[in-house]
C-alpha cells in the first residue's frame, strides 16, 4: 500500500487527535494517551458513535493541574500496559494510572493507505520499565470495525494489561443491554470500590461471587441484573468475569434496541483472559467526576487481578493462585501482540440481548445470534486477532 507520514489532526474535546477514516468510520486518536474517540460508524443513512468522552474534556475545562492525563482526557477505548490504578510500587516501579501507554504522548510513524483500507502504526517508548509499545490502528473501508494491535517489544516481567472500552448509554433506563462470552467466575470487587467519606459510593456487595449476571449480590441484600442498563443511579461499581478458557473467541456486547444497533468487541482469550465491567452512574461527587460522569460503562477486555495493578496482578492473588492468570509474563527476545477488534451491526426490531458471537467458516465473519431469535452477520477479518505466534 502506498505509504505517507501525515494524518490530519484537530483538536477535539480539548485534546490533539489524529484523525484517521475508510470507508464506513471516522476515527480519533488523542496524541496524549492514546485515547481512540469519538469514532463514528456509519450504518446505511445513519451514523452511531457509542463511545463516551467525559465531561470534563468535552466541555473544554481546565482541571487541577495535578490530575494525571488519562483524567484529563478520558475518553474511548486505550490501552493500559500495566492495567490498573499502581498505587503500590513493585520491585521498584511505580507506574502512573493505567500505565504510560495510557497518560505519555505517542509517536506517528507511518500510514498506509489503498482503496480498500488504511492503516496507521504509532510508538511509545516506555520509561518507568523500558520497552517500546508499537500501536496500529486498522480501518479495512467494507467493515464497520476498527482493528486495534498493540506489539510490546524489549519488556522483561510480569505485566497487566488491556483495552479499556468506555461506552456511553442513552438516557433512558435499560436503553441497553450487555452481554458477555461465557464465564467461569464473576466477582464484585473484594475492597471498597468508593468511600462515602470522600464522596463516592458503591451498590454491589464487595467480593460477592456470581454465576449470572442477572443475579449480583448488592450491599443491602438484593439482587442486581448488570443485563440492562443504565440501572442504579448514584452509584459506582466494578465487577470482574474470567471467560471461561474454552472459549478461543472472547467477546462482548451491548443492544442499542432504540438505536436498531449493537456494539461488540472481540479478542483472543490467551491474550486477554477477563473483562472488568465498570459501571458509572454518578456515584463519585469528587473532583472531576463530581456527580454527572452517568450512564457510561467500561467494559475492559484484560489479564489483570480487577484494576489494582501491576502489584497485585504480578503477584500471588485468589485468582492466580487458583489457576487464573492476572498478567502476562514477557519476554525481551521475543514481541507479544495484543489484538482486539471492535465493531458495530445494524439489527432488526425485537433483536433483544446478543446470546453468541461465533466465527464464520471462512473467518470473514462473525455470526451474532440474539435471545429474540435473530441472527445476523457482520463482516470481521478474525485473522487479525491471531498472529501472535507466541501464544499459538
Amino acid at each position: 500500500m502506498p505509504q505517507s507520514l501525515s494524518l490530519p489532526m484537530e483538536k477535539i474535546a480539548g485534546a490533539e487527535s489524529w484523525l484517521l477514516s475508510k470507508g464506513h468510520v471516522e476515527a480519533a486518536l488523542t496524541r496524549e494517551g492514546g485515547h481512540l474517540a469519538p469514532v463514528k460508524f456509519k450504518l446505511g443513512s445513519r451514523c452511531v458513535s457509542p463511545f463516551s468522552v467525559a465531561p470534563w474534556a468535552a466541555a473544554g475545562e481546565k482541571l487541577d493541574p495535578s490530575t494525571p492525563p488519562i483524567l484529563k482526557i478520558l475518553r474511548g477505548d486505550f490501552f493500559c500496559a500495566p492495567f490498573g490504578g499502581n498505587e503500590k510500587p513493585h520491585n521498584g516501579e511505580q507506574h502512573p494510572l493505567h500505565g504510560e501507554s495510557a497518560n505519555a504522548k505517542w509517536k506517528l510513524v507511518s500510514v498506509e493507505q489503498s482503496n480498500r483500507e488504511l492503516l496507521a502504526e504509532f510508538s511509545l517508548n516506555t520509561t518507568v520499565r523500558p520497552g517500546t509499545i508499537r500501536k496500529q490502528i486498522r480501518l479495512v473501508g467494507a467493515h464497520t470495525c476498527v482493528y486495534q494491535r498493540h506489539t510490546l517489544t524489549g519488556f522483561t516481567g510480569q505485566l497487566p494489561l488491556g483495552h479499556h472500552a468506555t461506552l456511553k448509554f442513552p438516557d433512558e433506563p435499560m436503553s441497553g443491554f450487555l452481554s458477555c462470552a461465557p464465564f467461569v467466575h464473576g466477582q464484585v470487587f473484594p475492597g471498597a470500590f468508593e468511600n462515602p467519606v470522600l464522596g463516592g459510593y458503591q451498590s454491589l456487595k464487595p467480593g460477592a461471587t456470581f454465576k449470572i449476571l442477572h443475579d449480583v449480590p448488592m450491599i443491602d441484600g438484593s439482587s442486581a441484573d448488570l443485563t440492562h442498563y443504565p440501572a442504579r443511579p448514584g452509584f459506582e461499581d466494578l465487577v470482574m468475569l474470567v471467560t471461561n478458557p474454552k472459549q478461543r473467541l472472547g467477546w462482548n456486547a451491548v443492544t442499542f434496541p432504540r438505536e436498531g444497533y449493537i456494539w461488540f468487541a472481540l479478542r483472543d482469550t490467551r491474550v486477554l483472559r477477563n473483562t472488568i465491567l465498570w459501571i458509572s452512574n454518578g456515584g463519585r461527587h469528587y473532583a472531576p467526576w463530581n456527580g454527572r460522569h452517568t450512564h457510561i460503562m467500561g467494559i475492559e477486555d484484560v489479564t489483570a487481578y480487577f484494576h489494582y495493578g501491576l502489584a497485585e496482578s504480578a503477584s500471588d492473588n485468589p485468582l492466580s493462585m487458583n489457576g487464573m492468570p492476572t498478567a502476562v509474563d514477557l519476554d525481551p527476545s521475543t514481541p507479544l501482540e495484543v489484538n482486539y477488534i471492535i465493531g458495530v451491526a445494524a439489527v432488526p426490531a425485537g433483536f433483544g440481548r446478543v446470546t453468541s458471537i461465533r466465527a464464520s467458516e471462512d473467518r470473514k465473519s462473525v455470526i451474532i445470534t440474539s435471545d429474540g431469535k435473530h441472527e445476523i452477520t457482520a463482516a470481521v477479518d478474525l485473522d487479525w486477532l491471531y498472529t501472535d505466534t507466541r501464544t499459538k
